[in-house]
């Protein structure tokens, strides 16, 4: 147990020029303690600190009271007293509450490691800073468990109910863990196989020469090799038998009991997180006291009324916390006061002095009681005080200026339709018009033969026996597009195929276009320049940052995700900083920078500033996280159970909103490529179809004219569908009923020639 005197030489030594700034009487110095002692003097002759060391030989009443009266004399206000718990509870500390020395403007530091051992009972009111370490924590789970343990057997013992409660001081729990660290060397032992036994002369150790013990040196060995976790924490050695790896808890006594306000260990050192303000009521009776409310002047949460100053207390104040704190004292029948934090920080804790500030600090600190404000739910954060289930849910996002409409272009008409649509209509236009000049030239029931009419004897006409040339498909397919009329339609199937999916494809795509022509003509678009953290983390033009002391500032600081490690490289040393004191500057920041600052914040603040006049800062993007806001309590107080309640910020009379996106997108090719796909397939069933016929008919009439098959082709496959004299299909001599067709009929001087021939 002796090897835990390093580390309590450093803590106490840490400790005491720490908090007892100038100088300061060490009283009552026992033998273990001339090491520490020696260490004080050293560290006060480099600092040129004033420091006496008392020795009390005989110590009782009467010597004490001549001691304090002439520390008295000396104006000594601040003191070390190095004495057993039993000796400061009995002799010590009711001599100086007797002379006065326990109010407020006197320091105590207890040398010793059980702070809680000692009963400052006498010393709760008085007013006086008293500090020391505790060593073992109450609420570890084996204390916890021995402590039951040890209930267990007293309920054994008759008159059990009028024994004192069991404490367990830091001596018997150093005792018990020394006992273990033993029991552990020798179970290791055994498993090694190791012979424990004691070869040597037996009986008087002093009649006898000593005889060494040959599993000495492995014993030695072995206990510095132990490792376990004991009663007052993990123990464990270092090469030279010092315990290591191991925390004692820095204490102060409060108005209510011991609180503890920092730590010790072998890594950070000394932390003492900050010095604390008692609070002036008692937290045992929460009826007759007023409970102090910490929150942030933070719109919409709280603000000042407009008219605040024909208020008093909290009735200066508006706003959605304020609301929520009115909620709750109600719901729990308890009178608060509300305290706008002094710092305006949410809380973060300062990486080199360990202490926390802010809204956190207050209820860390005993400042406050409870925290309602948008204090956002952390891990950190919830390491220090309690929180309760959110009662609003957000993320973080990107604030900045809102940029400047731009004006339509001459093109703008096309805006409604992506570009690579624009594309495959134009496409779509010359594909269909080949397909349907090719169906024509293959399908024999596009082709028809005019000859004069009876009674006349003219030449023929020069019209061609097949209409849908390669102007005339053309022709066609602008008329249908422009869903105008076309004073020629295909007759064949395959011919009616191309037109039919054609008219279906114009439908959708006119109605697509028309219907997003009408948002586009109503609604001014905006360029932005970033949308999402990418965008940011990619460029350097636009600088970005976040408030100081937050948890969004924390978020970047802890992240392991790449885009957000980037960035947080870029905010910490960009120059000049990145970082705001407050919201209300980081939203002017933005809108002053002319485009050249995004601010990083909680997305219900930049939902709200986007919607309050001047209304020139927008969101952009989603959000980075999803966190939620929570009231917050310290840890151990009585007002925790009022958690639940705090759903009222959740449910209740409140509204959803629903944030709805106010830019029209063009459609794209994704948007329409089903239209497409039908396009095609149609185009290709027309060819199938008129390869078909073709072949048919192909057979069926060079069976019936009796000449090769090539030569009707050739027709087929001529730019102007014919050959031979005048423009006219050249046909062997036959009976003149064989080549008549039916009869001409002519409609406004348009030539309309129906017949069978191919």
């Amino acid at each position: 147990c002796s090897r835990t005197q390093r580390g309590r030489c450093t803590g106490f030594v840490e400790l005491c020029f720490k908090e007892m700034f100038g100088g300061f009487c060490i009283t009552h110095v026992r033998h273990g303690w001339y090491a520490i002692l020696q260490a004080i003097m050293e560290k006060a002759g480099l600092d040129d600190w004033q420091v006496s060391a008392i020795c009390v030989e005989n110590f009782n009443d009467a010597n004490y009271r001549r001691l304090l009266e002439d520390l008295e004399r000396r104006e000594e206000k601040k003191f070390v007293i190095d004495l057993e718990a039993e000796r400061l509870t009995r002799l010590c500390l009711p001599q100086i509450v007797s002379v006065g020395k326990h109010v407020k403007g006197y320091h105590y530091i207890m040398a010793n490691l059980g702070f809680k051992d000692i009963n400052l009972e006498r010393f709760m009111h008085g007013g006086a800073n008293v500090t020391g370490f505790q060593l073992v924590n109450f609420s570890n789970p084996m204390v916890i468990k021995l402590m039951q343990r040890w209930n267990k057997l007293d309920q054994r013992e008759p008159g059990y109910l009028l024994m004192p409660a069991r404490v367990l001081q830091y001596t018997s729990a150093l005792t018990y863990d020394g006992v273990m660290v033993m029991a552990e060397a020798f179970r290791t032992l055994r498993s090694r196989k190791v012979d424990l036994s004691r070869r040597g002369n037996a009986g008087d150790c002093l009649a006898n020469p000593a005889a060494p013990w040959n599993q000495g040196k492995e014993m030695e060995r072995t206990l510095k090799q132990v490792q376990l976790q004991g009663l007052t924490g993990n123990v464990e050695f270092n090469e030279f038998g010092q315990r290591i790896n191991y925390s004692m808890d820095v204490f102060e006594l409060k108005n209510n009991g011991p609180r503890r306000i920092g730590y010790w260990n072998g890594d950070d050192k000394l932390v003492l997180e900050e010095e604390t303000q008692q609070l002036s009521n008692d937290t045992t009776g929460m009826d007759n006291r007023t409970v102090i409310v910490t929150t942030i002047m933070e719109g919409p949460y709280v603000m000042l009324k407009k008219n605040w100053e024909s208020f008093e207390g909290n009735d200066q104040y508006e706003g959605y916390c304020v609301d929520l704190a009115s909620e709750i004292a109600k719901h729990i029948g308890i009178k608060y006061k509300i305290a706008i934090v002094p710092d305006g920080k949410y809380g973060a804790r300062d990486p080199e002095t360990k202490i926390w500030n802010g809204m956190v600090g207050e209820l860390v600190y005993g400042k406050a009681e409870i925290a309602v404000a948008p204090l956002t739910i952390t891990l950190v954060r919830e390491e220090v005080i309690d929180f309760s289930k959110p009662f609003m849910s957000l993320g973080i996002s990107i604030m900045i200026k809102k940029p400047q409409k731009s004006k339509p272009g001459v093109f703008s008409f096309l805006d409604p339709l992506a570009y690579e649509i624009w594309m495959c209509i134009v496409f779509a236009y010359i594909g269909v018009s080949v397909v349907l000049f090719l169906v024509s030239r293959f399908s024999p029931y596009e082709w028809h033969t005019e000859e004069p009419e009876e009674g006349t004897d003219g030449p023929p006409s020069d019209q061609p026996p097949n209409e849908f040339g390669i102007f005339n498909s053309l022709w066609f397919s602008l008329g249908a597009f422009m869903q105008q009329g076309c004073d020629i339609s295909p007759r064949s199937l395959s011919g009616r195929i191309v037109g039919g999916v054609w008219w279906f494809f114009t439908l959708i795509i006119i109605s697509s276009y028309t219907a997003n022509l009408a948002a586009f003509l109503t609604v001014e678009r905006m360029v932005s320049p970033i949308e999402s953290a990418e965008d940011l983390a990619k460029q350097t033009d636009i600088a970005y940052g976040t408030l100081d002391s937050g948890s969004t500032k924390e978020f970047f600081r802890r992240s392991k995700i790449a885009v957000y490690e980037k960035m947080w490289g870029y905010m910490k040393s960009a120059e000049p900083t990145v970082f705001t004191k407050t919201t209300a500057e980081g939203v002017a920041r933005v809108r002053k920078s002319k485009g050249k600052y995004a601010f990083l914040l909680e997305s219900t603040m930049n939902e709200y500033t986007e919607q309050r006049k001047p209304c020139d800062t927008m969101k952009v993007g989603g959000n980075l996280d999803s966190k939620g806001y929570g009231v917050a309590t310290p840890k151990g107080s009585q007002l925790r159970w009022v958690e639940y309640q705090c759903s009222l910020g959740q449910c209740g009379n409140g509204c959803s909103l629903t944030i709805l996106d106010k830019s029209s997108q063009a459609l794209s090719l994704s948007n329409v490529a089903g239209v497409f796909y039908i396009l095609v397939g149609g185009l290709g069933l027309a060819m199938l179809v008129a390869l078909i016929e073709f072949c048919y008919k192909s057979r069926n009439e060079a069976k019936r004219m009796k000449v090769e098959a090539q030569s009707p082709n050739k027709a087929r496959l001529s730019i102007t569908g014919s050959v031979g004299e005048n423009g006219r299909v050249l046909t062997p001599d036959c009976p003149k009923a064989v080549h008549t067709g039916p009869p001409v009929r002519q409609s406004s001087g348009l030539a309309l020639v129906s017949s069978e021939l191919p």
